[in-house]
């Protein structure tokens, strides 16, 4: 598998999948099921994954492949894999917000080097180009035909008067205590791997995650703002944050702008 085959297949895979949530998001009712962590899912996650996995496993069928929705896939071991949240913010869906995503990412020697991030109810679209280079797609977003395409790049923070996105869902004290120690400008609020995106494309230049996430929540969004020129780093040491992982559980983590002068946790 080459980056130039790969990229195609992500991006043709999110856009058909996120017609296939948009269809159960604008019906009149949709189920909505706990699993064992407590965590909601819906007839749109297990729609989407279905579509997706299919997709991977027959263009891609020697790569392991590690997705939410299927727990069999969270004992792979390996460092490198694609890797699959075929609906990031649940929540943001079931009240019916907007800012859910289809991640799919590739994972190479535990760096997410490659990804696409798509936003159908909000008809944004994110991802790696095969050399890398993180551009947003607008226009139609047809599955069969590749859009205008805008290069996207971090901004220059100015450290006096930062722009720091947070959870909608997650927001807590320990996060306000942290943002505290910089200099804002302004607060956003975003749902899912939008924020990694709002990072990539300058709009902000801060998201710090003091709290749970796993593997496939970050791997795309992380693949996008590196090709914009960002980074993710621990929390705790600010060393990069990696992929791979046992039980493909994340630790805090903070994802910036290079201009950023991180705090201590």
């Amino acid at each position: 598998m080459t980056h130039e085959e790969l990229i195609p297949v992500i991006r043709r895979l999110s856009i058909e999948a996120g017609a296939k949530i948009m269809e159960i998001y604008n019906s009149d009712d949709f189920d909505v099921k706990v699993k064992s962590d407590d965590s909601p899912v819906t007839e749109a996650d297990e729609a989407a994954d279905a579509l997706i996995s299919a997709g991977l496993r027959a263009a891609f069928p020697d790569v392991m492949l590690v997705t939410e929705e299927q727990a069999a896939s969270h004992s792979a071991k390996g460092d490198t894999f694609l890797i699959v949240d075929p609906l990031d913010g649940t929540k943001e869906f079931i009240h019916r917000r907007g800012d859910f995503t289809v991640n799919i990412a590739l994972v190479e020697n535990g760096v997410p080097t490659r990804g696409v991030v798509y936003a159908p109810a909000k008809g944004r679209m994110f991802y790696t180009q095969a050399d890398g280079q993180s551009v947003e797609e607008t226009g139609a977003l047809d599955p069969g035909t590749v859009g205008p395409l805008s290069p996207i790049t971090v901004a220059t923070p100015d450290n006096d008067a930062l722009m720091v996105v947070a959870s909608k869902s997650h927001r807590d004290q320990a996060t306000d205590d942290y943002i505290g120690k910089y200099g804002v400008k302004d607060m956003k609020s975003a749902g899912s791997s939008l924020k990694f995106c709002l990072v990539a494309t300058g709009e902000a230049d801060l998201y710090p995650r003091v709290g749970r996430t796993m593997e496939w929540d970050t791997a795309a969004g992380h693949a996008v703002l590196q090709g914009a020129g960002g980074k993710v780093v621990r929390f705790d040491d600010h060393s990069p944050l990696t992929y791979g992982k046992d039980g493909y559980a994340n630790p805090f983590f903070i994802a910036h702008a290079p201009g950023v002068t991180l705090k201590s946790a």
